[in-house]
């Protein structure tokens, strides 16, 4: 970019976008958190890394750039790679949409596993609104206290990847909703009907 005065407009006007979406995606993380926090320090350290990434970007393209940097909560630790698709069919828009992601390992590491079995499909993609409804049960699931194994990610996550193999397409959201569901009540776990869960 060049060194004059509309290069470093927009290189403020950037970085003022960067930090609203980081200030965004904080606020929405404290919303509804649901695992370990993750260092705030730490991921500004691994935002500032991803600045060489080229964005929007592909998880191909953010695994090659960054993939083995770990990334540590409270509870453990992953490096990046564990947490995002390393396929095209997965794009991020910006560093700050790379770090809500690796915010909560234990989701990410899920939605990774059913990104990329996806991935093996002809003719179908996770579309924005199926993905965040499959994120948004493990989410729901990732909160149920008792659950402290987090048997109930896995047991979805199974679910899914093993009906996107067995039947060559994408179970629909409602359906993993059900199962996630089914799981909760077989294992005592109160669903009540006005919940995400509670169809």
């Amino acid at each position: 970019m060049a060194d004059d005065k509309t290069g470093r407009n927009k290189q403020a006007d950037d970085a003022e976008r960067r930090q609203r979406e980081r200030d965004l995606a904080a606020e929405l993380e404290r919303s509804d958190e649901t695992e370990p926090q993750v260092d705030a320090a730490e991921l500004t350290e691994f935002e500032e890394e991803l600045e060489s990434v080229s964005f929007p970007a592909t998880g191909s393209e953010v695994v090659a750039a960054v993939g083995d940097r770990t990334v540590e909560s409270t509870a453990e630790s992953h490096t990046v790679e564990e947490l995002v698709p390393d396929t095209d069919e997965e794009t991020f828009d910006s560093p700050a949409a790379v770090r809500m992601r690796v915010q909560r390992p234990t989701v990410a590491a899920a939605m990774k596993r059913i990104v990329e079995a996806t991935a093996t499909l002809q003719n179908a993609s996770l579309g924005g609104s199926q993905r965040d409804a499959y994120e948004k049960t493990l989410r729901e699931l990732k909160a149920i206290d008792a659950d402290d194994d987090d048997e109930g990610i896995r047991v979805i996550t199974d679910w899914i990847v093993e009906r996107i193999r067995d039947k060559k397409k994408l179970p629909e959201s409602r359906a993993v909703r059900r199962q996630a569901a089914k799981f909760c009540r077989s294992n005592g776990y109160q669903v009540r009907n006005d919940e995400w869960l509670g169809i």
